[in-house]
Order: structure tokens, then sequence, then C-alpha cells
């Protein structure tokens, strides 16, 4: 599902998305809209998820596991 939403933007941006579907560097506005919203989403995730781990006292059920895969798994380029 989708939602149609107004966003007013300053005239360089919208510049800036045009150029971008002109050159055939997005299928449109929306796709470059929605991708950085996207992109700042994962983002803040990564930043919470940042922070749980910094936290004293935050212990995963799969540090056994990740130090044992660090031990014994190569990873081939």
């Amino acid at each position: 599902m989708s939602m149609q939403i107004a966003v007013r933007l300053p005239d360089r941006m919208v510049e800036f998305l045009d150029r971008l579907v002109a050159d055939g560097a997005a299928p449109s506005r929306t796709a470059v809209v929605s991708s950085a919203i996207e992109r700042e989403m994962r983002r803040i995730m990564a930043e919470r998820d940042a922070e749980t781990l910094r936290r004293p006292g935050a212990v995963d059920d799969l540090d056994g596991l990740v130090d044992w895969t660090a031990s014994n798994v190569v990873i081939e380029d």
C-alpha cells in the first residue's frame, strides 16, 4: 500500500531530482525520495542498535557463536 503526500522542497532539491531522472539515474522523483527515506530509516535503526550494544551489560546470546565462527571459518574473496 502507498499513500500520497504533499512535500515542499527547495528549488535546488527539485532541480537535483529532475536532473537524476533526466539523466536516467533514477526512474522518477518518487524513487529518489523513497530511496533516501529508506536509507535514513536504516541509518537510524543502525544507530539504535549501536547504542544498545554500547550500553554496559549488553550481552548477546550469539557471542559464543560469533567467537567460534571468527576463529573457525575462512572467508575467501
